[in-house]
């Protein structure tokens, strides 16, 4: 299971592979007891599906590979993560969502942490955080997103639009790697505002509109 997939996308990768059907792995992600100490806000298990190589047997239940999923998470976001979590003012909801994000802007592992910088530094003055991806998260859920995003899709009304809303959105909008939540955790201490895409895979940050434009 790579990094940076849905929900939706992960049971597509089981119906695949295991012949599991998409809709008993999409029951099965419903079940947020499994995550309840951690996060009691959850309406389902998005963003808490570790990314891994599993070995699973033929014939597993949704349920057992989704709690096979959720014990990984578990076991990497290990205490002192939680407690990094807490000295950064955040619970481990927050970092998750965090992490989503910074997953779904960069590959690149030593960018992780500049993206992070930025989404930091934008939360602590009240910045709006104008992350793409969730533009492209909210149109999915509608069934609207065309494989690109028009000028006109920064305008579209949905909590997970980061172009319309301040903070984070309300949920995760992927299920984030290990980089990824380590990232969010340890932001790089730079003063960046700004990171703009260079078309080849990587970015250019920088701390002012002026030098961004």
């Amino acid at each position: 299971i790579p990094e940076g997939l849905t929900i939706e996308e992960i049971a597509e990768v089981y119906e695949e592979k295991l012949g599991i059907l998409k809709k008993d792995f999409l029951e099965a992600t419903k079940n947020t007891s499994l995550i309840k100490e951690i996060d009691s806000k959850a309406k389902d298990l998005e963003g808490y599906l570790f990314p891994e190589t599993y070995h699973f047997p033929k014939g597993i239940s949704a349920n057992k590979i989704v709690e096979t999923m959720i014990l990984q998470f578990k076991k990497i976001f290990d205490n002192k993560w939680r407690k990094r979590a807490l000295d950064l003012g955040m619970n481990v909801r927050e970092v998750v969502i965090l992490a989503s994000l910074i997953e779904k802007e960069t590959s690149v592992p030593e960018e992780k942490p500049l993206i992070s910088a930025v989404f930091h530094n934008r939360l602590k003055i009240g910045m709006k955080l104008e992350c793409d991806p969730t533009i492209i998260y909210a149109l999915k859920r509608e069934g609207k997103y065309e494989n690109r995003i028009r000028t006109r899709d920064k305008k579209f009304d949905s909590p997970y639009n980061t172009y319309l809303y301040y903070g984070l959105p309300p949920g995760p909008i992927c299920n984030p790697g290990k980089e990824s939540l380590e990232a969010a955790l340890f932001p790089a201490p730079v003063k960046y505002l700004y990171f703009v895409s260079k078309n080849n895979g990587t970015h250019y940050f920088s701390t002012s509109l002026k030098e961004h434009n």
